[in-house]
């Protein structure tokens, strides 16, 4: 590492003008174009990056804030430089934040909507962060194949309408980057862009926030990015879940449109966490050989608004109330 930083001591390396763009002090920075932002996160990706220039690169983002079109940007370099065949599928879901506090109830949504047909994709990373049970271990104990390729995708979609692929099957380094998270000890924008890659050009696709004043930055990036249909909350514990205890605001892109909608709270008060996350609960839910008071609400709501945003219902109580339908008979398919 040193001999190759020192043959930069004669001229700049060619990535040292993105990190003065967002590092040149209080009165000097800026954010990037999205030309600048496109052109910075190809060299990334083609590992053409010193690891100090990385590091510094990404907290200084994290510090500012990656804008509308930096965000964009680096989503759109990302997906130039997949190669995955063309699939057809309806819903993207991003699952990248794992859970802490609730079972992931938006696995049960996102798996009764492919029993009845819906051709779900869906991606995350796991690990990253300490103390959280992620989609990738959940679906192993539900019996899912996790894929490793657009074939196995193409395979799963036949055989269950629903495939997972994790991060590093999209991009080994975007899941080298979302791994630094214990290293550094702070997010970086790597957990947002992931979210919007929609690596197959899904038709729809929903992204969950944690802090809520990325739901417009996301909004505004998949917009840009040209995405028709999609869904932006903020999620239970960061995934795209409908927490039943708070209002819910979905900021959305529904035919190419902007809009704002916000569901009402549905509990009187606040439910109990759970004491630990035992996936035979989980699994007997899911097999209607257990009730849980929680995650029979947030279940059917969080599918509610994955069937507006793809367009089978054209408002969200005609969507609630297909949802609880499906819930109801996800036995009968």
């Amino acid at each position: 590492m040193n001999n190759k930083r020192n043959i930069y001591q004669d001229f700049e390396h060619p990535f040292a003008q993105f990190v003065r763009i967002v590092g040149k002090g209080k009165n000097g920075a800026r954010s990037l174009s999205y030309e600048e932002a496109y052109q910075a996160f190809s060299m990334i990706l083609k590992d053409e990056v010193l690891d100090v220039q990385l590091g510094a690169f990404l907290m200084l983002l994290r510090v500012k804030e990656e804008s509308v079109d930096e965000l964009a940007g680096f989503v759109q370099a990302t997906r130039d430089q997949l190669q995955f065949k063309a699939l057809d599928v309806d819903l993207d879901w991003s699952s990248y934040a794992g859970k802490r506090k609730h079972y992931p109830w938006f696995l049960l949504a996102a798996l009764t909507l492919a029993k009845h047909g819906y051709k779900v994709v869906m991606h995350g990373a796991s690990g990253h962060t300490i103390n959280r049970l992620y989609t990738e271990q959940v679906l192993q104990y539900l019996g899912y194949s996790i894929c490793a390729s657009d074939n196995d995708v193409e395979q799963q979609l036949a055989l269950h309408n629903f495939a997972y692929l994790p991060l590093h099957a999209i991009s080994p380094i975007l899941s080298d980057l979302i791994g630094l998270r214990n290293v550094m000890g702070l997010r970086s924008p790597i957990h947002t862009l992931a979210r919007l890659i929609n690596p197959f050009n899904a038709k729809a696709t929903l992204q969950a926030i944690f802090h809520p004043a990325y739901r417009s930055s996301h909004q505004q990036a998949a917009f840009k990015l040209g995405y028709q249909n999609s869904a932006v909350i903020k999620g239970e514990g960061g995934e795209f879940e409908r927490n039943p205890d708070a209002k819910t605001l979905i900021c959305g892109i529904q035919n190419g449109e902007l809009y704002e909608h916000e569901l009402p709270k549905l509990t009187e008060n606040r439910s109990p966490i759970e004491e630990e996350l035992d996936l035979s609960i989980f699994k007997a839910v899911w097999e209607g050989k257990a009730s849980h008071a929680y995650g029979e609400i947030a279940v059917p709501e969080t599918m509610g608004i994955a069937l507006y945003t793809m367009g089978v219902c054209d408002n969200y109580p005609a969507a609630m109330q297909k949802a609880r339908e499906l819930w109801q008979t996800r036995f009968d398919v």
